[in-house]
């Protein structure tokens, strides 16, 4: 269907003349007077309409166009009306444009020119709905803070309502950036205990001599400036919910310590004798294989079962079918309306690039991009290149022309993807590819592949 744009005039051969010369490209709806433009606004809402100031009663003065006008943008804001006015009315036709139109045509009207304005009009309509739809889908998409509208999000989205109601733990599993901690707040938050704290403890990020009065508490004295009684994190997690990020990192000696909690819901602080009842739901997280770790032994199998009663697979953004739009534009205009620059957009080819690039850091990784490059941006719009995906763009730009250089092309492709997903270490990034480190490095050199100063040797 060609595009519909409303034109008023109260001459009706001038009306009929611009139905003629928009047929190829428009669908022209007339109308003679301000009471008949509103109706035909009313029941078709065209997006663009070519408005004539001197409308009956009054032909000779603007009153009855700007009225026209003023209703119209009442009722949709977001029309485009174009004013299309004589010599004589130009200040009035500026006046208008201050007042909401969205530019003037002076008469006798051009075609050509008008045909460029109205394809520039469209085009702007056409952005502003794709905008609005994009921001009522964040609105419907969001769940419990996570937003997605992709299979592999509303799938997760399910299985945090249906873990929600029960009691038994919870193993999430998933890459780093994936959103584990707010897929275990989620799961706190629907269920019986959101009236009780959440609790949250990294295993890995805390040292292991730490790590037991962190969990368990410890009594006064109990060694070197334990100055005074203290709870640890899975009491302070009673009648709540006690998040366990990075559970791999759990030392065996702990592993066995949380074992018991988890099968008899009682606790010894460090130094103490007295055993304390607890009553917490255990969610537990990781980025790593347990699997391997079950098989060397860094992990104990009665844990592991003890853990993953259920356990729940967050995907990587790169995974997530048709999110990345969606996550790019409401991080872009949480960060606009932070750094006040509310008219930012996104560059042509923006989207294009976040869309190619692999995403190793996942959700956390697109945000700090986004972060980082509405902050640097000096103009209205933010590009490939301030998100440093500029690389992804160039490739995109280019085709190879020849057999030797798409083969280059495609080595240099997944070689990198690979020291990206391994944050530049060679070894498993060699191994990911089924090559040995020594041709690896080769490819590197070959390719002009710089290795980073902080990648493995």
């Amino acid at each position: 269907m060609k595009p519909e744009v409303l034109f008023v005039d109260d001459d009706e051969e001038i009306r009929s003349q611009m139905k003629w010369g928009l047929a190829e490209d428009y669908d022209a709806v007339l109308a003679e007077n301000r009471p008949a433009a509103l109706e035909s606004f009313k029941a078709q809402r065209p997006p663009v309409v070519l408005l004539d100031l001197g409308l009956p009663p009054c032909p000779g003065e603007p009153t009855e166009g700007l009225a026209a006008l003023l209703e119209m943008l009442s009722l949709d804001p977001s029309a485009k009306i174009i004013i299309v006015s004589g010599q004589a009315e130009r200040q009035v036709a500026i006046n208008a444009v201050g007042q909401g139109a969205f530019g003037f045509i002076a008469k006798p009207v051009d075609i050509a020119e008008l045909k460029v304005a109205l394809k520039h009009a469209f085009y702007l309509a056409d952005l502003e709905k794709d905008y609005r739809a994009l921001q009522q889908a964040i609105k419907t998409e969001m769940f419990e803070h996570m937003l997605g509208s992709s299979p592999q999000m509303r799938e997760v989205f399910s299985s945090i309502r249906k873990v929600a109601t029960t009691d038994a733990p919870v193993l999430i599993l998933g890459e780093s950036g994936t959103g584990k901690e707010m897929a275990a707040l989620g799961i706190h938050r629907r269920g019986a205990r959101n009236s009780g704290p959440f609790i949250a403890i990294n295993c890995g990020a805390i040292p292991e001599n730490l790590l037991e009065s962190e969990l368990f508490g410890h009594e006064k004295g109990s060694f070197t400036g334990a100055h005074a009684q203290r709870p640890g994190r899975i009491e302070s997690a009673a009648g709540g919910t006690l998040f366990l990020d990075e559970i791999g990192e759990l030392p065996l000696n702990l592993q066995v310590k949380l074992l018991r909690f988890l099968q008899e819901q009682c606790i010894e602080r460090v130094g103490g004798r007295k055993e304390i009842q607890v009553d917490t739901r255990v969610i537990a997280a990781t980025n790593s294989d347990l699997t391997k770790a079950l098989k060397e032994g860094t992990f104990r199998e009665d844990l592991y079962y003890r853990l993953a009663v259920v356990v729940l697979r967050l995907p990587g953004l790169r995974e997530r079918t048709g999110d990345i739009h969606l996550l790019a534009q409401a991080f872009l205009k949480k960060f606009a309306s932070e750094s006040s620059k509310p008219r930012i957009k996104f560059a042509p080819g923006a989207i294009g690039a976040m869309e190619k690039y692999a995403w190793p850091g996942n959700v956390r990784e697109l945000e700090n991009r986004i972060r980082r490059a509405v902050i640097m941006s000096e103009g209205t719009q933010v590009t490939a290149i301030d998100l440093e995906l500029q690389e992804i763009e160039a490739g995109a730009a280019s085709e190879p022309r020849t057999l030797k250089e798409a083969r280059e092309a495609l080595e240099r492709d997944l070689i990198q993807r690979a020291l990206r997903r391994h944050n530049g270490k060679i070894a498993p990034a060699a191994g990911e590819l089924g090559i040995s480190r020594p041709t690896f490095y080769e490819l590197m050199e070959k390719l002009g592949i710089q290795k980073e100063s902080n990648s493995e040797a």
